[in-house]
């Protein structure tokens, strides 16, 4: 098709904004998909999208539609819209030439919704602002739009107004797609001849291998050419290419300005990632530019619940990571729980969702330690080195400095709200750089803080605090000096890994205690008496003991327990009590603890 009549392009939009219902209705008014076809969130694919309503892996689609200039081919990306997934967000922009921006209008314009603005604005995108569920009774359409006018500079009138469960206005929508965002570039290539196509999304075909998502910049490919995977250096035969429909659908060739995609037959993980440039081998034209390998923020251990479960953990992994290279694992063996495997996330969302897949598509029972994230340390010998688990987080006496990540971060809240919010802001470090009101009767405010605090139920706090009106997005800043230190569960004077964490230096008795005290409520009691102890800062900050099972003598077949020489008794109980103790001395680091206990606290934990 002539460039001229192709628009490819996203939605960008806040979780729950209603971008999947609104991709329902363009794939029903554009016939792309017959009425009696469709179901709800055509384009989430995976029964975790629609459990949760969320876009996880982003499907894109092509439709047909004629307008009264003409019949066009309409590209559209549907793209996750949780922060953890920033990075499938930014090449999927990059792969478009303008976006929807939609807001519900009973809502109104959240925090994650500026970030991915910002993003498309840094572009060049061009923003279609849209308002949806209109229909609602709760809708507050004019308000709405007239925040999006003062964030965009322009008149309200230009903000339409649309329902995806009714479908009213979405032609209206799909006429000014097509009238404001401009077509596809033509190639730059003097020769015309070079193919390039960037990858902004992949997937796993236990028959066909890795099936690359790509927007073709350059040129044209077809069915056997010879590729290259520009910065994997990986050559691969072209086994089908297409388009979607929204299922995949087999095409002669991809030309320039087209979204498909190409069956690679590779079965290897670690060489298909967002952001990749695919040439032809004969070409070898230079990649895309803005490659970015991306970069995990939260750590934590996986281990199995049983070790025999271990050769299934990995082989799981390895497959999950054919279709998601933005997270990375390497084997790992802990003396409490076994052979494991830590493991790199996105966020808090890409870790549960990992390792939900990990239990539903597997059918694995994990234990999985407590998130963390990574700190520089500086010995006193010079040498620097990151460190990725708590338990390797070394001792207050070896360290000359320790720098921790940093994130800011953007709330918008009512004005109501702030007096209880500045409180729980310095309970977690946070240090306010602005404050600025922002639509009607809202706040937006900029924090910088530590990750660390972040991930210490900062999200749940916040919730708390503003009765669920809140909305939050973050970006990470730059490493910076932190007051920390390492604070270990001792089971019978032994150090359980598990249960170690990194906190706040000034809080060390605070969360010392708490560890103890939910430590002591759910270890279950010993044949002896067992010490439960906090240390840190080089000293015992608190400490517990369960009491041992009151296992009396007299009751296992003595014949002296209705009647006999007084004698005879004690001299039994002295021996059970010289025993015990004799078990006490010896059973240190012996307590039986069991998978449940870990996961209790690793769970209902505060995550450093």
């Amino acid at each position: 098709m002539d460039l001229k009549h192709i628009r490819n392009f996203s939605i960008i939009a806040h979780i729950d904004h209603g971008k999947s219902t609104l991709a329902d209705r363009m794939l029903e008014i554009t016939g792309t998909i017959e009425k009696r076809k469709m179901k709800d969130q055509v384009l989430d694919n995976m029964e975790l999208e629609r459990e949760r309503g969320i876009t996880i892996k982003m499907q894109p689609v092509r439709m047909s539609y004629k307008s009264n200039t003409g019949e066009y081919q309409l590209n559209l990306i549907d793209t996750p819209g949780h922060i953890d997934f920033s990075y499938e967000v930014s090449r999927a922009l990059k792969a478009v030439e303008g976006s929807i921006l939609l807001v519900d209008s009973t809502q109104g314009v959240q925090a994650q919704t500026l970030t991915v603005l910002e993003m498309a604005k840094a572009q060049g995108l061009t923003i279609v602002p849209a308002v949806s569920k209109i229909d609602s009774p709760l809708a507050r359409v004019e308000e709405t739009k007239l925040e999006i006018a003062t964030l965009l500079g322009i008149s309200p009138d230009e903000v339409l107004g649309v329902s995806g469960k009714t479908g009213e206005g979405v032609t209206e929508l799909l006429n000014r797609v097509i009238a404001k965002i401009p077509p596809p570039k033509a190639s730059e290539i003097i020769s015309g001849t070079g193919f390039r196509g960037l990858v902004f999304d992949f997937k796993y075909s236990n028959h066909q291998g890795v099936i690359v998502y790509l927007r073709i910049f350059d040129g044209e490919v077809r069915r056997h050419d010879s590729l290259l995977f520009s910065i994997a250096n990986e050559k691969f035969l072209a086994l089908e290419v297409g388009t979607f429909s929204p299922e995949e659908t087999p095409r002669e060739k991809l030309s320039q300005g087209e979204i498909g995609y190409i069956v690679t037959g590779i079965k290897r993980s670690g060489i298909a990632s967002v952001g990749d440039t695919i040439v032809n081998v004969k070409d070898s034209l230079p990649p895309l530019p803005g490659y970015q390998k991306p970069r995990p923020v939260v750590w934590a251990s996986l281990y199995p619940e049983s070790q025999d479960e271990f050769p299934n953990l990995k082989l799981a992994l390895g497959r999950l990571s054919l279709s998601d290279s933005a997270f990375s694992y390497e084997e790992e063996t802990s003396g409490a729980l076994g052979r494991g495997f830590r493991a790199g996330f996105l966020g808090m969302l890409h870790l549960e969702i990992i390792t939900e897949r990990l239990r539903r598509e597997f059918a694995l029972e994990l234990v999985v330690t407590t998130p963390s994230i990574t700190y520089q340390v500086k010995y006193k010998n010079g040498k620097e080195v990151m460190i990725y688990s708590p338990h390797l987080f070394p001792n207050d006496g070896e360290l000359v400095e320790v720098k921790e990540p940093w994130v800011t971060i953007t709330i918008i809240m009512p004005h109501a709200y702030m007096e209880r919010l500045m409180p729980m802001l310095h309970d977690h470090e946070a240090l306010l750089i602005d404050t600025k009101s922002f639509g009607d009767n809202r706040t937006e405010l900029i924090i910088n803080m530590p990750l660390r605090e972040m991930m210490r139920n900062f999200f749940d706090d916040l919730k708390s605090v503003s009765s669920g009106y809140a909305s939050i997005s973050y970006e990470l800043g730059v490493m910076q000096p932190a007051d920390v230190t390492r604070l270990d569960i001792l089971v019978a004077d032994e150090v359980v890994p598990a249960f170690t964490r990194v906190i706040s230096r000034k809080k060390a008795t605070e969360e010392a205690d708490n560890a103890v005290e939910k430590l002591h409520a759910i270890l279950p009691r010993q044949q002896f008496e067992t010490k439960i102890q906090g240390f840190a800062i080089g000293r015992i900050l608190a400490s517990r003991t369960v009491k041992a099972f009151r296992k009396d003598v007299m009751m296992h077949g003595s014949k002296v327990v209705g009647g006999g020489d007084v004698s005879r008794k004690k001299k039994l109980l002295e021996k059970q009590k010289r025993g015990k103790k004799k078990m006490k001395e010896h059973g240190r680091g012996k307590v039986n603890i069991p998978h449940e206990v870990f996961m209790k606290m690793m769970k209902g934990g505060q995550n450093q």
